[in-house]
């Protein structure tokens, strides 16, 4: 079972769960960040942990808060022995020509890097052998310093990648990577090696391909404990973790063949967006992987295994990558969509808070008082109520529509979004369990504790989003004005699309400036004949057209369709007395709207 102990030759796990390496940009002066992370989720259940992966060598800076081996024995150690008795992993690595161009960038050939089109320098013989050492070094360190072992990083983001690939170099093979795991094996023999090994760069014309990758398979699955099969590569930023618009488990057939070919010599890992236990449990019984790697399922909810031995639902992820995608030129910290322990500290800059990350039935909060009111049911409103509840409150939640969820329950009909409805129907679930009394269609009847009653259009020509998605008509074409770049407009777009014609305006020079995958995004919007009409803004709205103007030369010109405004919403007017949240107090993501709601709980009680 997923969640029971399994053994793996000297190893017992506690569970068949991994938790997998990620950027969190929290390292400091480039050792390993947060400890709290990592335990969490062995608390929680995980049954391998793989630290955020370390440069082998100081040349190598990937990303701006990216740790560096020789600077994370104290991290490692701190972290094996918080993790205990979970299977602690230290992730090692080398980007290659990925690396931040802070200097020589190093790669198999000088072939420019596919995506920045940086031009490398060459490892020399020399230079190659240092790696191997680099690698040896460190994996030694590790292991010292209290790790069960290491996992080797030669997916989407490795210079080990770029050796076996034609997209970096006109003489690809395998020959460097068998070499880095023949010295580590041989410097940690009693320890776990595991290898990220990246079996399709999705560039068929160059790229590392499944069936190319499958003699590489054979070779090394004498020297790893584990191989856990990824895709992508610098051309593919997303593929690796993609969002909701890619069905989760995308990588069961790579698997499936990967397995077969290993034979029983080491453990195959299922990774790919798998964030539902009866998925990961389903390719467990199918014999498609050993263990199932199920990282952004972790961020949402710290406590998963234990939370499903018990017989209870996981606080869903939701797919969004709108807070665990980090790497980018802000440089933010780790964070979940739905769970606000995840990297946000408290007011006073620490991390703690009053419920430990992921909470649970018995979490040791102050509790006694009377009856505290919540008035809103949308995500801000949920996670407050829930909060208090957990604390042993009793707590009354008021929502004005007929049904709990809030714009959760919108935005769940746009595409990429629908498991925004899971989280609404797992907080019901929730506070069902725990004994929160609801009332639907009804006004709150004296002053609220908490005001989340969300927020309102703003008094601008043209229909809203909100307006459109909840069944306003629309005859003819469409124009979308998106003045914010976060999502919402392209994903109305692309729901709109199968019925109108459809023409999206933003004075960026590229849709969805704030996701993650703008490139997926583009994409999606030219298949479905979206108009993108870059580089505008609107400067006149009229019922059935409206003119734009050229941010660059002024130049003017008239588009046809409906306006649609997917610009700010506006706060809801709240009373003097009670705590206002979520876009009751200002427009607010998803994200800042639960953190809002566990925020002002947590000052409820401390105050109480």
């Amino acid at each position: 079972m997923l969640t029971d102990p399994a053994a793996f030759g000297a190893w017992t796990l506690p569970s068949r769960v991994l938790f997998g390496p990620h950027a969190t940009n929290t390292s400091a002066d480039r050792g390993l960040g947060s400890v709290e992370h990592y335990r969490a989720r062995a608390l929680g259940g995980a049954g391998v942990i793989v630290t955020e992966v370390a440069s082998v060598t100081p040349d190598d800076h990937p990303y701006e808060y990216a740790p560096l081996a020789a600077s994370c024995a104290a991290g490692w150690a701190a972290t094996a022995a918080a993790c205990a008795p979970a299977l602690v992993l230290a992730g090692l690595g080398h980007a290659g020509s990925q690396s931040a161009a802070r200097g020589l960038l190093r790669a198999p050939s000088s072939v420019p890097d596919p995506a920045t089109r940086v031009v490398p320098r060459p490892l020399s013989a020399p230079e190659v052998d240092g790696l191997v050492e680099a690698f040896t070094t460190a994996g030694r360190a590790a292991v010292d310093a209290g790790c069960g072992g290491v996992e080797i990083a030669a997916g989407q983001y490795s210079l080990l990648r770029e050796f076996r690939s034609g997209l970096s170099t006109p003489t690809p093979d395998d020959r460097v990577l068998v070499t880095v795991l023949e010295a580590v094996r041989a410097a940690i023999p009693s320890a776990w090696v595991g290898l990220r090994l990246c079996v399709d760069e999705l560039a068929p014309w160059a790229g590392i391909t499944l069936d190319g990758s499958l003699e590489t398979v054979d070779r090394v699955a004498d020297l790893v404990d584990h191989v856990v099969p990824v895709r992508g590569s610098a051309m593919s930023a997303a593929a690796t973790r993609p969002d909701a618009h890619v069905e989760p488990g995308f990588m069961a057939e790579a698997c499936r063949v990967v397995r077969a070919v290993v034979a029983g010599r080491c453990a195959v890992v299922l990774a790919g967006s798998v964030v539902d236990p009866a998925q990961a449990q389903e390719a467990l019984d199918a014999g498609v992987a050993d263990l199932v790697e199920m990282t952004r399922a972790q961020l949402a909810d710290p406590t998963l295994v234990a939370t499903v031995r018990a017989g209870r639902v996981p606080r869903p992820c939701v797919l969004t990558n709108q807070a665990c995608r980090v790497r980018d030129v802000r440089n933010p910290r780790i964070g979940c969509t739905v769970e606000p322990s995840v990297g946000a500290p408290s007011p006073d800059g620490s991390e703690a808070s009053l419920l430990s990350p992921g909470d649970s039935n018995d979490a040791s909060l102050p509790g006694g008082g009377g009856e505290l009111v919540v008035a809103g049911a949308g995500p801000a409103g949920l996670e407050a109520a829930r909060t208090l509840a957990l604390a042993g409150r009793a707590v009354r939640l008021v929502e004005r529509d007929r049904e709990p969820g809030g714009l959760l329950r919108v935005i769940a009909t746009l595409p990429g979004r629908q498991r925004f409805a899971r989280l609404a129907d797992w907080y019901v679930d929730e506070l069902v369990r725990l004994g929160v009394s609801m009332q639907v269609g009804a006004a709150v009847d004296g002053p609220p504790d908490v005001v989340a009653t969300g927020g309102r259009d703003a008094d601008r020509p043209g229909l809203s989003v909100l307006d459109v998605l909840r069944g306003a008509p629309l005859d003819g074409p469409v124009v979308i004005d998106d003045p914010l770049g976060d999502g919402s407009a392209v994903a109305l777009a692309e729901h709109l699309a199968a019925t109108h014609r459809v023409a999206l305006v933003t004075a960026d020079q590229i849709v969805g400036k704030q996701l993650h995958d703008v490139v997926g995004a583009a994409s999606r919007l030219q298949l479905a004949g979206v108009e993108r009409v870059l580089e505008h803004r609107v400067v006149e709205r009229h019922a059935d057209h409206v003119v734009v103007a050229d941010v660059v030369t002024g130049a003017r010109r008239t588009i046809a369709g409906t306006l649609v405004d997917a610009g700010p919403r506006e706060p809801s007017h709240h009373p003097s007395s009670g705590t206002p949240i979520g876009d009751a107090r200002a427009p607010r993501t998803v994200t800042a709207a639960i953190r809002e709601g566990r925020r002002a709980a947590e000052e409820i009680l401390r105050a109480g």
